[in-house]
């Protein structure tokens, strides 16, 4: 079977994340998200179609990851996951069945093998507040229709984005019109099957979908509590290693160091001397650290070396993190953190929250930074300046 990933979205409800990549080229555990879903793929798709915006992924990815072939289609202006699919058309439209997903979703590997062994089906989960997803009417374990965003649901079993289709979803797509948002949605052409063939729907209690750049890290923690601990790098003496914790080729541990898993450390790092990693944390590759750190991202060819912590955090690629600096992450009144999403004040549901730094961010030394607070990429901080506020372009 073939596979088409839908990778071109804007992802602007992750800045500052995403300012300067899409977010399936973000790093959590080991590898970057898209890998991830190619890995659970590789089982049922001998060829993924990647869906995107520019040469980014294909400049990381190349032709091929693993024994799947890579092909690339382009979408040239932003109108919709509907006219996404359709750009992947002249490359499935021979096909009997494909499947689709989204790229900045990671899906169980079980569920993409239940579905592509049926045939044409979507994937649904279970969700506490479903009025922020697409709610599904299913009946007799096949789809009547997907209510997207609804006052009032009619079931709480959400629409996961990962569907098996035939190449009938693309004349149906060729008529829909734009949505509300201008856009031409892929769900109202699934909407328009479901009237017309039977789509199964399978369900999971496994789908993650990254909204907020906060969902990164619960995405980084379910990556990491599958990973085995390996050491192909240079541990030295009077270092401590706790739980499943993998360190990458010509990764350097110095002493005093403290890691406590689940722990994933890239290749060509030097860690501490004397710092302490503690659980859900993935650090990038050629990372220089010798802080504190603990339920974090740090990417690659980032250095924060002096007697930091960063803690609940997200901190992109090529920045600087000067001695002291600091992430604050709980609230004294123990209550959830709100923070600000494209102008509105969002309830993050979490009880401790760190930064989120973009890439080739320089703190001053001795930045104290509150919790939730982001700083977009290129920016910096003075020695001593206290973050209180989002610190944007």
């Amino acid at each position: 079977m073939k596979a088409v990933i839908l990778c071109a979205g804007k992802s602007t409800r992750t800045y500052p994340l995403t300012v300067n990549k899409t977010k399936p080229l973000l790093r959590v555990g080991d590898k970057l998200l898209i890998e991830h879903l190619l890995d659970r793929l590789s089982s049922v798709a001998k060829e993924v179609v990647l869906v995107v915006s520019d040469n980014d992924v294909k400049k990381k990815l190349g032709d091929k990851y693993g024994k799947i072939k890579l092909v690339y289609a382009k979408q040239k202006e932003a109108l919709g996951t509907g006219d996404a699919l359709l750009c992947a058309e002249k490359f499935v439209d021979n096909d009997e069945n494909f499947m689709i997903l989204m790229g900045d979703n990671l899906y169980p590997e079980k569920s993409i093998k239940e579905c592509a062994s049926y045939g044409v089906s979507m994937l649904s989960q279970k969700a506490i507040d479903p009025e922020n997803y697409g709610v599904l009417d299913i009946d007799k374990g096949f789809l009547i229709s997907i209510d997207e965003k609804p006052s009032k649901p009619k079931s709480n079993m959400i629409n996961t984005g990962l569907y098996v289709l035939n190449k009938r979803v693309f004349d149906v797509l060729k008529s829909v019109d734009r949505s509300k948002r201008k856009e031409y949605e892929l769900t109202d052409a699934v909407n328009t099957l479901a009237g017309k063939i039977r789509i199964r729907c399978f369900y999971t209690s496994s789908w993650l979908s990254i909204v907020y750049p906060w969902d990164l890290l619960t995405v980084n923690q379910r990556v990491l509590s599958e990973i085995k601990g390996k050491n192909k790098g240079k541990v030295k003496q009077h270092v401590v290693i706790n739980g499943q914790v993998s360190i990458g080729k010509g990764t350097i541990v110095m002493p005093g160091t403290h890691i406590e898993g689940p722990v994933a450390i890239g290749k060509n790092c030097v860690i501490g001397p004397n710092a302490h990693i503690r659980p859900n944390t993935s650090i990038g590759d050629n990372v220089k650290f010798g802080g504190e750190v603990v339920n974090s991202i740090i990417m690659d060819n980032t250095t924060a070396k002096h007697n930091c912590y960063i803690g609940h955090s997200v901190i992109g690629e090529n920045v600087n993190i000067a001695a002291g600096t600091i992430t604050s992450d709980y609230r004294h009144d123990g209550k959830n953190h709100f923070t600000i999403i494209k102008g509105k004040k969002i309830d993050t549901g979490l009880r401790k929250i760190g930064a989120f730094i973009g890439d080739n961010v320089c703190t001053g030394i001795n930045t104290s930074i509150y919790p939730g607070r982001k700083i977009w990429p290129n920016l910096s901080t003075l020695p001593g300046e206290v973050v209180t506020k989002d610190l944007m372009e």
